[in-house]
């Protein structure tokens, strides 16, 4: 963490100091905003916090509860989740009050003994060490809190309007702030009234009941939920010996349970099978009481048992798998005739079972997926065709999800007997576990995703897929430190050099590359930071040299790789890195021994790969996100 660059900070350097509408910020919500984002769950709050980093957009959030969540439904942190709130600050804050999933059990009947299980098989929880973050259980509620805490803490001060209900809203096809939001109120001195707030653009993120989905026409369309769960939190006596490890239990006649220990050491939770259910049953099976449930989880698991003694939470659901067939306004018939206004995430536009543990993961994905977008085209720095890719990208992930899905709830659904073989359920597990982690999206070729022409210089960053992290040493003080986890939250493109390393009497590329980043009029550091902005508030560019960081001299480092920042123009000496002796993130990443550059974007995927030398090209493609950019927005109205 960076800080006393502006001055002595004698506080919680987790403080940004505020900026843009953050110096002003009015309590009430006013009457017109550039972003209206309607819902304060996972994709909303990781919007609200991501937006704030843009302290020129005039951003708010509003939620129908009066206050915070106190309890919430989702519980499951992917390894790729983690790695995202290392971005916004908090990682190792939440994993330490987290329960860490290390390993799974998968119990089964006895073979002798039918009627009861056995434990048949562990299995490691990440076999192939696919991520460094660790996959953690913790309550939605506490999520929330910390995203909410890092939109307070940012530059525009952004906290939630809770007490507004979603009414409607109607796009109009001009004027700067087209659509018109009907607001009531559900709280406070004048409940039930009524008013109208004008936005530029509308985020929905009001779950599977979403008035913002259906306003803008979208309907959720899959699959009818066939099969039933009970789910509990509770505080229980039993004997049962895997109650702190994460176990997907099959009986032979008692149907399954997917049992997940949550943090805190006591409290657990237990997805119970409740059965296939009839077409004619509308919903009745909601009403199955928490002692039916009970008396179902005892029998799965018998010969041990399960006293509860308090229930934090309880549900009753139906398994169905839905997805909307576009996630903004824009109809198929105005496709590239205008763009987007309004934009739905997270549950608003696909749901499927809880029981693989995506729900949150993929809704907080949503969420800062269309944020940095709104972020660049409302504060200058891209234009509007840039949201286009918002519901081109995010719509394939939905359905990849709800096919993996379909797959692992049927298994767990499925009697053991059922099974082609009996080992199909763990294997399933250990052969798919980079799906769960979050970590195979892999984005199609776009404006903000180059083609694959150079993907040899860099074998380990795949075009498309999230930038996975290596351990390289800091130069200036000879730290270990993984490369990635300094890629924060602000909106930034990271363009990574890393460089050749020539033979005695050569020209380094990396040297000249170095010169060109920063003193040629082609280049986006050059071309695209406004005047008067620090030299790396668009771009962040790094160096990692491949010899031993005791073999780089400071004194001979461009200085585009050391830049004066802040109002005393002071050397910022992070942006120097040497290969690990190690761990070779050029052996480990594939990186070819002559140089290359890997550009990423704001949300760690990986936008481009190509040689020290391709300058032309990285030139172009940054032209084609940020020349057809408008001027940046007033900071009127909030």
């Amino acid at each position: 963490m960076q800080f006393h660059h502006h001055g002595y900070v004698s506080g919680d350097p987790r403080v940004q100091p505020a900026a843009g509408v953050g110096l002003n910020r009015p309590e009430e919500l006013p009457d017109e905003v550039d972003v209206l984002i309607v819902g304060s769950g996972p994709a909303g709050m990781i919007a609200a916090a991501q937006l704030a980093q843009f302290p020129n957009v005039v951003t708010r959030l509003v939620e129908r509860r009066p206050g915070r969540l106190e309890v919430g439904q989702a519980d499951g942190i992917q390894a790729r989740s983690v790695e995202t709130f290392q971005a916004f600050g908090f990682a190792g804050r939440i994993t330490e009050e987290a329960y860490r999933i290390t390993e799974m059990a998968f119990w089964k009947p006895d073979p002798d003994n039918p009627e009861n299980i056995v434990r048949a098989a562990r299995a490691p929880d990440d076999p192939s060490g696919i991520s460094e973050f660790p996959h953690l259980i913790v309550n939605q509620a506490r999520v929330l809190d910390y995203f909410a805490e890092a939109a307070r803490n940012a530059p525009g001060r952004l906290v939630p309007d809770y007490g507004y209900e979603f009414v409607g809203l109607e796009v109009a096809e001009t004027g700067d702030r087209p659509v018109a939001v009907t607001l009531r109120r559900t709280a406070g001195e004048d409940e039930g009234a009524e008013r109208v707030v004008r936005a530029e653009y509308v985020i929905g993120c009001d779950g599977a009941r979403s008035k913002v989905r259906e306003a803008i026409g979208r309907e959720l369309v899959g699959d009818q939920a066939n099969h039933a769960w009970g789910v509990m939190d509770v505080l229980a006596e039993t004997d049962f010996p895997d109650i702190r490890t994460k176990c997907a239990i099959q009986s032979h006649d008692g149907g399954s349970i997917l049992h997940i220990p949550r943090e805190g050491n006591h409290l657990f939770r237990m997805y119970v099978d409740l059965g296939e259910i009839s077409e004619e049953d509308h919903g009745k099976v909601r009403e199955t009481t928490q002692q039916e449930v009970e008396a179902r989880a005892n029998r799965i698991l018998h010969p041990y048992t399960l006293t509860v003694k308090h229930v934090a939470w309880r549900s009753v659901y139906e398994v169905g798998h839905r997805l909307t067939d576009k996630f903004d306004d824009v109809p198929a018939e105005g496709a590239g005739a205008r763009c987007p206004r309004v934009f739905i995430t997270g549950d608003a536009c696909h749901t499927h079972s809880a029981k693989a543990g995506q729900g949150m993961n993929v809704s907080m994905q949503d969420g800062w997926n269309i944020a940095w977008k709104l972020g660049h085209v409302l504060d200058g720095r891209a234009g509007a065709e840039l949201l286009d890719t918002y519901s081109a990208e995010r719509q394939v992930i939905a359905q990849d999800l709800i096919d993996f899905d379909r797959r692992w709830s049927k298994l767990m659904a499925a009697k053991p007997e059922e099974l082609d073989d009996p080992s199909e359920l763990e294997d399933f597990y250990v052969k798919t576990a980079e799906f769960p982690a979050g970590l195979m999206t892999r984005y199609q070729p776009s404006m903000i995703v180059a083609g694959t022409e150079h993907q040899n210089r860099a074998t380990g960053f795949p075009i498309g897929k999230r930038f996975k992290s290596n351990r390289v040493t800091r130069v200036c003080d000879g730290n270990p430190v993984h490369l990635g986890h300094h890629h924060r939250a602000d909106g930034r493109w990271r363009v990574y050099a890393f460089a050749d390393r020539p033979a005695a009497g050569e020209r380094s590329k990396a040297a000249d590359f170095a010169g060109w980043i920063v003193g040629s009029p082609d280049s986006p550091v050059v071309a695209r930071t406004p005047e008067g902005l620090d030299v790396d508030a668009w771009f962040d560019v790094k160096v990692i040299y491949q010899q031993a960081h005791t073999e780089v001299d400071l004194g001979a480092v461009p200085r585009a790789f050391l830049p004066k920042v802040g109002p005393f123009q002071l050397v910022d000496y992070e942006k120097v890195y040497a290969a690990d002796t190690d761990d070779d993130i050029f052996e480990a990443r594939g990186i070819d021994r002559d140089g290359a550059i890997v550009v990423v974007r704001p949300d760690h995927y990986v936008s481009h790969v190509l040689p020290l030398d391709a300058t032309a090209e990285l030139a172009a493609f940054f032209a084609g996100i940020f020349d057809s950019a408008r001027r940046p927005v007033a900071l009127g109205g909030s």
